[in-house]
């Protein structure tokens, strides 16, 4: 199973960062209320950024991790494709 780290935005121009096997359905879940209790307080999501494909769900966690230490600038960097 292939595993993605993803960024979200959320209404309040926030980021989320988070690890799902389908990004794009895990943000309707994320907008329908069910989730973590950031997700809960600060949607609705915009899904901003899409990782390559990770082999393993622990190799994807890696990189969430990674990235949620970033400082908010660094993360616009990825996002918008000047970052790897």
């Amino acid at each position: 199973m292939c595993w993605f780290v993803y960024i979200a935005k959320a209404k309040t121009g926030r980021y989320y960062t988070g690890i799902a096997t389908d990004p794009d359905k895990r943000i309707i879940k994320h907008n329908s209320g069910k989730g973590s209790r950031f997700a809960i307080e600060q949607g609705p999501f915009e899904l901003v950024y899409i990782s390559k494909k990770f082999q393993g769900k622990s190799e994807a966690r890696k990189r969430e991790i990674q990235i949620k230490g970033w400082s908010r600038e660094k993360k616009l960097k990825l996002i918008s494709g000047v970052w790897k």
